[in-house]
């Protein structure tokens, strides 16, 4: 598929209220959390991250973590290098969450 090719993707951050951290599900995948660290979700998209957030906020095509508790983007934590291929986007999505999960933050990624 030729679009899969294109540098059309987005790798973002989510910032989320640490109430997230009630759910089981999500404790669970953070069992080295820092207390006090921010909870977060990582995510890439075709869109901008703009737009991917707030169709996560209304409820289209979205994470239920960000939909429930998303509370807004951090640009800061995400690369500047976007847009990327599919295939970076995916790599770079992996590595912003294995970083900021070794650094304590508790981290949501799909």
């Amino acid at each position: 598929m030729t679009h899969r090719k294109a540098n059309r993707y987005h790798v973002y951050v989510v910032e989320l209220d640490p109430a997230v951290l009630d759910g089981k599900k999500f404790a669970a995948q953070n069992p080295r959390y820092v207390q006090g660290k921010p909870c977060v979700y990582v995510g890439m998209t075709g869109l901008t991250p703009e737009k991917r957030f707030r169709n996560h906020k209304r409820g289209y095509q979205a994470n239920r973590y960000v939909r429930d508790y998303g509370w807004h983007l951090r640009p800061d934590l995400y690369p500047d290098g976007s847009p990327f291929t599919y295939r970076e986007a995916q790599s770079v999505e992996r590595d912003v969450a294995r970083e900021l999960r070794a650094i304590g933050y508790a981290v949501w990624q799909e």
